[in-house]
């Protein structure tokens, strides 16, 4: 593979180049823009999933880094984009990366894409930025469509807190060891998987984290036969495995562990504590959220605990009896 071609003038930032792109059928000319590396993220599927910045970044650069050449061109021909088209992938990089830094160094604009989503998520990619960094040259972030974002938002599982894990390896050995060692993380657990691994993949996750999980299964986000099912790891396994391997590309999505009964102990204790400084019913609300139970129960274990310390006090000062320690009548 030759180095990208040098062009004549460097793109440089102000005014218009002689590029530009097609949207809707109208010539748009893309703004100069400096030079550096832009990662551009590019659509999932739907091939309307672009910014009109990723197709004028796309259209300025000098150069355009791409896992599949072939991939790429349908979206740059689909957009009336003419850069040229650089292959970069984890079997070339080591011997592509020097042509890609050298242009950077001439002052050209490198733009890095992957065949789809966002670069660099679930591939080797980081490496060039890093040596980009190294060599003093700028990395810009052009963001879009990411297929695990996509099927986070429309999976009804928690978003607060969730881990990309990637693919997970190809032998069930190997799989249930890295299940294993994510099956405590207390959020939402997204994975990328191959259409012929994904009942096996299901059923190790039911056997690995619990059949009674929430789980999503996500496939051809954003094109026409996307589809999102959703249950449980043992039903979606259970499901799956009785089925055809689906085609397209799949996320597979677990909810956070499901928390067990909290020790009876320990919930007075935290009961106690909160209603040293909080009104009855707040303090049964703030320890509905910190453990999980309802809010009813711990309003009732709240009114007896109060009752019982009441009762505690007036037992301390309570009348006296008469009884005394010499047995006088």
């Amino acid at each position: 593979m030759s180095a990208p071609a040098q062009a004549e003038t460097p793109a440089s930032a102000g005014g218009e180049s002689q590029a530009g792109y097609l949207v809707d059928g109208q010539r748009l000319r893309a703004p100069r823009i400096e030079p550096g590396l832009y990662i551009v993220s590019t659509p999932i599927g739907n091939l309307r999933d672009i910014t009109i910045r990723a197709l004028a970044t796309l259209a300025a650069a000098d150069v355009i880094a791409c896992e599949d050449t072939r991939v790429t061109r349908v979206l740059t021909r689909h957009y009336g984009i003419e850069t040229e088209l650089f292959a970069y992938h984890e079997h070339n990089a080591d011997r592509q990366r020097p042509k890609l830094l050298a242009a950077l160094a001439s002052g050209k604009v490198v733009a890095l894409v992957s065949d789809a989503g966002t670069p660099l998520v679930s591939d080797p990619g980081f490496r060039l930025v890093g040596d980009v960094l190294g060599a003093g040259h700028r990395v810009i972030p052009i963001p879009g469509a990411s297929a695990l974002l996509a099927a986070l938002v429309a999976a009804a599982l928690p978003t607060d807190t969730f881990l990309f894990a990637g693919f997970l390896p190809n032998r069930t050995v190997g799989r249930k060891k890295r299940l294993a060692a994510l099956a405590d993380v207390p959020g939402t657990l997204i994975f990328y998987e191959s259409p012929h691994r994904t009942a096996d993949s299901l059923a190790d996750m039911a056997e690995t984290l619990g059949g009674d999980r929430p789980a999503v299964v996500a496939r051809e986000l954003t094109k026409t036969f996307e589809t999102v099912r959703r249950g449980t790891l043992a039903s979606l396994a259970e499901a799956f495995a009785g089925e055809p391997s689906p085609k397209g590309e799949i996320v597979i999505l677990i909810g956070p562990p499901i928390a067990g009964e909290p020790d009876a102990d320990e919930v007075d204790t935290l009961l106690a504590r909160l209603l040293e400084s909080h009104p009855l019913k707040e303090a049964a609300a703030l320890a509905a959220t910190a453990t999980g139970m309802a809010k009813r129960d711990l309003y009732q274990r709240a009114l007896e605990l109060k009752a019982e310390a009441a009762g505690d006090e007036d037992g301390e000062d309570g009348p006296d009896t008469g009884d005394n320690d010499d047995g006088a009548a």
